[in-house]
C-alpha cells in the first residue's frame, strides 16, 4: 500500500483504519484449509481479492454518488470523485501487481474474469432498471455476476493457491457462486427489517428504484393495473414515505419477503451440499459457520 505520493500514503491510511469485517479473505484461506495447505500464494490470493474488493467499494461510491462507506465519509465526499477514481484504479493495479510479480497467472484469470462479471452486471443492473420491471432470471443473473462472482473468485482462488486440480478449482467456484447469491439475497431482505430507531422498514432500496426480488415477486404476481400502479410508485413516489411503507406492507403481505427467504434458504443449502463432499473437520465445519453467518447476519 505504500507508495511515493504522500496524498496517496494518506488516503490508503483512512482506508486501512477503516476495513470492514474482511469477510472475503476469510473464504480465501478456509477454502485453502478444505483443499490443501495455506501457503504464501494463499496470503498473496487474500491480499490480491481485498485490494479488488476495496477498489470496486470506492468505484461503487463514485457512481452511486455515496457520501459514507460503514458509517464514515467515503473517499469522494472527502477528496472528491476524481480522486476517488484515481485511488481505486491504484488499488485495483496493486493487486494485479501482487499476483503478477509471483507468476501468479492462475489468480490473475480466476480474478479477471471475476472484474469481467461484476462489470457486466453492473451494467446490465443500470440498462434493465431504466424500465423497473426486471423479469425473475435477469435478476439472478444482474446478482450472480455483480456480488456472487466476488466470493466465487475468493474460493476458487483458495483452492488454486493449493495446487488442486481444475475440477476441484470449479467446484470451489460453484460453491462461492451460490454463497454470493444467498449473501445478496440477504442483502434485499434488510429493506424489508424495521429498523431500531423508526421501528419501520427503511425502504432504501424502493427509494433508489432498485429492483430486488421481494419486490419482482409481487410486480408478477400482479395484473396488468397494479403492475403500472406499482412501478408508478417506484419511479414517482419513492420519495413519499407513506407510499413507500404501503409499497412494502404490500410485498410483505402477498408472500414477496417469504417468496426471497425460500430463494435465499435453497442457495444456501446448495453451498452446503458442495461443502458435504470435503472431509469432516475444522476447516468444514467452519465454512459452514461463515456460510450461516452470511444469511442470519444482522448487518
Amino acid at each position: 500500500m505504500k507508495s511515493s505520493v504522500p496524498l496517496l500514503d494518506t488516503i490508503t491510511r483512512y482506508i486501512i483504519k477503516r476495513k470492514g469485517k474482511q469477510i472475503r479473505p476469510v473464504f480465501v484461506f478456509l477454502s485453502a484449509s478444505l483443499c490443501g495447505t495455506v501457503n504464501e500464494s494463499t496470503y498473496r490470493a487474500a491480499s490480491l481479492i481485498e485490494l479488488l474488493h476495496t477498489a470496486t467499494l470506492v468505484h461503487d461510491d463514485v457512481v452511486d454518488d455515496s457520501n459514507l462507506r460503514r458509517g464514515f465519509f467515503s473517499l469522494n465526499a472527502l477528496w472528491k470523485n476524481k480522486i476517488a477514481v484515481l485511488v481505486g484504479d491504484y488499488l485495483l493495479s496493486q493487486g494485479l501487481l501482487i499476483a503478477l510479480e509471483q507468476d501468479e497467472f492462475n489468480l490473475l484469470k480466476i480474478v479477471s474474469n471475476a472484474v469481467r462479471e461484476m462489470s457486466e452486471g453492473e451494467l446490465l443492473q443500470i440498462e434493465k432498471a431504466r424500465r423497473l420491471d426486471i423479469e425473475e432470471s435477469v435478476y439472478f443473473e444482474i446478482i450472480r455476476k455483480k456480488t456472487a462472482s466476488l466470493i466465487a473468485s475468493c474460493c476458487s482462488c483458495g483452492a488454486a493457491s493449493v495446487k488442486v486440480s481444475q475440477e476441484m478449482v470449479q467446484t470451489m467456484w460453484q460453491f462461492g457462486e451460490a454463497v454470493g447469491i444467498a449473501f445478496q439475497l440477504k442483502d434485499d431482505l434488510f429493506d424489508y427489517d424495521q429498523t431500531a430507531i423508526t421501528g419501520k422498514p427503511n425502504g432504501t432500496d424502493i427509494r433508489d428504484q432498485k429492483m430486488t426480488l421481494p419486490l419482482i415477486y409481487l410486480l408478477n404476481h400482479s395484473d396488468f393495473m397494479e403492475k403500472r400502479r406499482i412501478i408508478h410508485t417506484v419511479k414517482n413516489g419513492h420519495s413519499d414515505s407513506e407510499a413507500v411503507a404501503r409499497l412494502i406492507e404490500k410485498i410483505k403481505n402477498r408472500g414477496g419477503v417469504d417468496y426471497a427467504r425460500l430463494k435465499m434458504g435453497e442457495y444456501r443449502q446448495k453451498s452446503l451440499r458442495l461443502l458435504q463432499t470435503f472431509p469432516d473437520n475444522e476447516y468444514r465445519k467452519s465454512m459452514e459457520q461463515l456460510v450461516l453467518f452470511t444469511t442470519e447476519r444482522i448487518a
